[in-house]
C-alpha cells in the first residue's frame, strides 16, 4: 500500500496504490506541463495534487468523448458522482472517485468549487456564447479558478486573503488556453473569443459563421483580438504572482513554475504574430526545464523573507476557511 501525505506531512489521506498510480499516469498524459511542475513538490503533496487532475481530467473527458447527444447525459451523470463524494459514499470500484472523496474530506474543499467545474463543462455542452469580456471570465472561473482553488486546500495557505491570487492566476492561464486554441476551438464549433472584443478589432458577428471553415477575413481581427486577451491574462498573472508567498515554499516552487511555462505559451503566441492560423503554440521541453531553473532562482530569493517570517511567529499553512465566489475575484 502507499500513501499520501499531507503538505505539512501530518496526515495520511489516500491509501490506495492503484489510485496513486492511475493519478500519477493522468497527469503525465494530459498536462506535461503540471506534470514537469508537481515534480518538486514533496510526495504526498504530488500525489494529492495528481488526484485533484485526474478527477477533473476524468471530468472533462466523460463530457468530451462521447457525441453531443450523450453529453447532458454524462453531465448529469457527473453531477450524481459528485453527491457521493460529498456524502462520502464513492463507487467502490472507482478508484479515481475514491481517491477524490478522501482528499475532498481531508482537505475540506468545498463542495461549491467542483460544482463550478461542472458548471463550466455545462457552458459548453449548451454552447454558450461569449458576448463580454465578463462573459468569459465567468467561463474561465468555472474551468480554471476553483482548480487554483482547490489547489489551494491541497497545498496549504497561509492567508485566506491570498484564495483571490489563486483564482487571478487560474483565469490567466485559462485566457492564455482560449488564445492558444482559437484554431483548434473553431474546428470544434466553439469561440470562446467574446463578442464585444471582436466587434473592438473588425470581426463583428464573427460567431454566426461558425459551422464552416475559419474565415481568412477574420484571422487579422483575431490576431487583435488575441493580442488584447493576453495583455489581460499578463494583468490576471501579476495578481496571481503577489500570492505565491502564502503557500509553502515547494508549493510556491511548483505554481511559479508551471506559471512561467503558461506565460511562455503567451510569449510564443505573440512571438507568431498572434495569428490563430500559425500552428499550436508550444514550449519545449528544453524551454520548460530553463524556466524551471529561473523559478527556482526565484524561489530561492524568497527564502530570507520566509525565514523572517517563521521567527516573527506568522501563521504557517492551514486549510481555507473562506469559499470564494466569481464575484469576489472578477476584477484585477
Amino acid at each position: 500500500m502507499s500513501a499520501l501525505a499531507s503538505p505539512t506531512g501530518t496526515a495520511l489521506v489516500v491509501r490506495d496504490a492503484e489510485a496513486i498510480a492511475q493519478a500519477r499516469r493522468a497527469i503525465a498524459v494530459g498536462s506535461k506541463s503540471f506534470a514537469l511542475a508537481s515534480r518538486v513538490l514533496p510526495r504526498g503533496c504530488r500525489d494529492e495534487v495528481a488526484v485533484l487532475y485526474a478527477w477533473c481530467r476524468r471530468a472533462d473527458d466523460a463530457v468530451d468523448e462521447v457525441p453531443p447527444a450523450d453529453q447532458p447525459a454524462a453531465l448529469a451523470r457527473l453531477r450524481r458522482e459528485l453527491d457521493d463524494v460529498y456524502a462520502g459514499t464513492p463507487p467502490a470500484d472507482d478508484v479515481v472517485l475514491r481517491a477524490f472523496a478522501a482528499v475532498v474530506r481531508a482537505r475540506a474543499i468545498p463542495r461549491r468549487y467542483p460544482e463550478a467545474l461542472l458548471d463550466g463543462m455545462a457552458m459548453d455542452v449548451t454552447g454558450t456564447r461569449y458576448a463580454t469580456i465578463a462573459d468569459l471570465i465567468g467561463y474561465c472561473w468555472n474551468v480554471a479558478s476553483v482548480v487554483g482553488l482547490m489547489m489551494s486546500h491541497v497545498m496549504g495557505v497561509r492567508d485566506d486573503a491570498a484564495l483571490r491570487r489563486a483564482a487571478h492566476l487560474g483565469m490567466a492561464m485559462q485566457l492564455t488556453n482560449v488564445c492558444r486554441d482559437v484554431a483548434e476551438d473553431w474546428a470544434r464549433g466553439r469561440l470562446y473569443v467574446p463578442d464585444e472584443v471582436l466587434a473592438r478589432h473588425g470581426a463583428a458577428g464573427l460567431h454566426a459563421r461558425l459551422g464552416g471553415p475559419l474565415p481568412a477575413d477574420a484571422v487579422p481581427a483575431l490576431a487583435g483580438a488575441v493580442r488584447e486577451l493576453l495583455a489581460l491574462a499578463d494583468r490576471y498573472y501579476a495578481s496571481g504572482d503577489r500570492g505565491l508567498s502564502a503557500l509553502p515554499w515547494r508549493g510556491a516552487l511548483a505554481v511559479r513554475a508551471a506559471r512561467r511555462v503558461y506565460a511562455a505559451i503567451g510569449g510564443r503566441i505573440a512571438a507568431q504574430r498572434h495569428d490563430v492560423t500559425a500552428g499550436r503554440a508550444i514550449t519545449s521541453t528544453a524551454r520548460k526545464l530553463w524556466l524551471l531553473a529561473g523559478a527556482c532562482v526565484l524561489a530561492l530569493g524568497e527564502l530570507p523573507g520566509r525565514a523572517w517570517r517563521r521567527l516573527r511567529g506568522l501563521p504557517g499553512p492551514r486549510v481555507p476557511t473562506t469559499t470564494l465566489e466569481l464575484a469576489d475575484v472578477a476584477g484585477v
